[in-house]
């Protein structure tokens, strides 16, 4: 499995200059540091980009955003005008990052369930729920558990924003922070790589991890 992290800073001329205002626009400026490999069946199918990432949040000085993906981002960003904007630093992740038992992690969720009577996505509502959509989905899809006492859900919140051809666009987004203990291998990995949930195109999904000692 070869993995770039990298992280993109962008200083206040750049994000005017590539007209980043909304989650479509910066996903608009973060797919555009990467060559899209997928051919146009796969695109068709909606098959995954490879790309992960998870905004930081701004200052008056910038914003920062981390990046994982299955290639190597360009190491810069262009504007229309040929203008280059933007740093971004990569390294690979390295051998036998994933091979610990506990991580301490964040995230940023996208929370949805299936209405059993309309069949449609709705969002899941309230922190406490979040909390506990987040824990039983864990295991039985994503590979980890959470042990108890190691979940705090932050902020949640709704953005609304329109999509390239003009759709418009929810997406609920709740930040997730603790620790978790690996219990399949496999399916952890490809959770770290693929990203968990839904809403992975607009900054969902991303597993923040860092090895971590046993927890009590």
């Amino acid at each position: 499995m070869n993995l770039t992290a990298s992280i993109l800073s962008l200083d206040r001329a750049a994000i005017q200059a590539l007209r980043v205002t909304d989650p479509y626009s910066l996903h608009r400026v973060i797919y555009s540091l990467y060559d899209d490999v997928r051919s146009a069946v796969q695109k068709a199918a909606s098959e995954p980009s490879g790309i992960l990432y998870a905004d930081q949040g701004g200052s008056r000085q910038g914003r920062a955003v981390l990046l994982l993906a299955n290639r190597p981002p360009a190491d810069h960003l262009v504007d229309e005008h040929g203008q280059v904007h933007g740093e971004v630093v990569s390294r690979p992740i390295p051998q036998g990052f994933l091979d610990h038992e506990h991580y301490r992690f964040r995230a940023i969720v996208n929370p949805t369930r299936r209405d059993s009577v309309t069949r449609k996505r709705v969002a899941v509502q309230g922190r406490d729920a979040v909390a506990q959509w987040f824990m039983d989905r864990a295991p039985s899809g994503w590979g980890f558990a959470i042990p108890a006492g190691h979940l705090r859900v932050g902020r949640v919140e709704t953005l609304q924003f329109a999509d390239k051809a003009g759709r418009r666009v929810t997406l609920v987004q709740a930040h997730i922070q603790g620790g978790l203990v690996v219990t399949d291998r496999a399916q952890f990995r490809h959770s770290f790589s693929a990203g968990i949930g839904r809403g992975r195109a607009f900054g969902c999904g991303l597993l923040q991890i860092v090895p971590s000692g046993e927890f009590s």
